[in-house]
């Protein structure tokens, strides 16, 4: 598969991994119910999109930047030299269904780091959203969540009150409230983590400099369009940041929908996220942004994926990848520069 290496999945469970028997099941269903849905919905509705986050508002071009002088407990794997590296960062809605952006929904930012020469893929992708924790704790409940019609039947799955999922409703319900004018003017987290050396990490973009002005919701699409009109006349900048695992009983790497305290472990910048002024909507580069492939899976084997949702992750995204390009007859490749095409 051109341009999609991945590290190893099947190395040891490390840092906290405890994988129950169950997963490796409930990972077949839910791969063989995303592709289904996938196919389905390129039949109805074409093209195929992805089955989460399927509505973009852009792929830009960024530098992400290594910071001079990190703590050094934080100079490890991509951080542990200062450099700079391009980067396409595709933001995003999260709804299975594309619709008005003044719905409120989880978004987006997948950042994309090339020339890495330590992955197998030759990037580093960081996938964050802008809510710190995700509402299914394990494969086993993704499989019910997916499997759930309507959608409140997961939290709510019959009468016994013992079976009531009240911590997912809660961080569910959470991100659906959330209203957003502007794409960069908004944190993002990792909600899963990740390996950092001998330990584990959650990532965060937080915004740095001003806050921008544009958050006009005149448009069913103003997301995007405030994002064009901002880049057209000023950057944009973000602090990546890094939350060092520092008390594992309070801090699983098994159950992603648990909040690490960043009183305990707080976030601490170790790069620099500037997207220049730039002109990115143009047909061509839209088409591009939706031909990428962004997985946590294309990295360095220092910062790989932990815990059962990110082990979902390298199975579904890589299925999802490979039946949009086949469906839509785009070639599959990682890329190496800011050349569209």
């Amino acid at each position: 598969m051109s341009g999609q290496n991945s590290a190893d999945a099947s190395l040891p469970p490390i840092n906290g991994e405890v994988i129950p028997p169950a997963e490796a099941d409930a990972t077949r269903a839910v791969l063989a119910l995303v592709e289904a849905k996938v196919r389905e919905a390129a039949r109805t509705d074409p093209p195929a999109r992805r089955d989460a986050h399927p509505k973009g508002h852009g792929c830009v071009r960024a530098e992400f930047r290594i910071l001079d002088n990190p703590p050094p407990e934080l100079r490890i794997g991509l951080f542990a030299t200062p450099r700079r590296y391009d980067a396409w960062i595709r933001y995003s809605n999260g709804n299975p269904t594309p619709q008005a952006d003044s719905k409120g929904d989880g978004r987006g930012m997948a950042i994309k780091l090339m020339g890495i020469a330590d992955s197998p893929s030759t990037t580093q992708d960081f996938i964050l959203i802008n809510h710190p924790v995700f509402a299914a704790r394990n494969v086993v409940d993704y499989l019910a969540l997916e499997q759930a019609d309507p959608f409140w039947r997961f939290f709510v799955p019959g009468l016994n009150p013992l079976n009531f999922r009240l911590h997912e409703a809660a961080i569910a319900f959470a991100i659906l409230r959330k209203k957003v004018n502007n794409l960069l003017n908004i944190q993002y987290w990792s909600m899963s983590a990740y390996r950092f050396g001998d330990s584990a990490c959650k990532y965060s973009a937080r915004p740095a400099g001003p806050e921008s002005p544009f958050t006009a919701t005149d448009d069913a699409n103003f997301l995007r369009a405030n994002l064009v009109r901002h880049l057209a006349e000023r950057d944009a900048e973000f602090d990546f940041m890094v939350q060092r695992r520092t008390w594992p009983d309070a801090m699983p790497v098994e159950d992603p929908t648990i909040e690490w305290s960043e009183t305990d472990a707080p976030f601490v910048p170790v790069a620099r996220i500037t997207v220049p002024k730039q002109t990115f909507d143009s047909p061509a580069q839209m088409m591009f942004c939706e031909n990428l492939s962004f997985t946590p899976w294309h990295c360095v084997d220092a910062h790989r994926p932990l815990g059962g949702l990110n082990r979902l992750r390298r199975s579904v995204y890589e299925t999802i990848s490979r039946v949009r390009h086949e469906l839509n007859h785009a070639a599959r490749k990682e890329p190496t520069d800011f050349t569209i095409g």
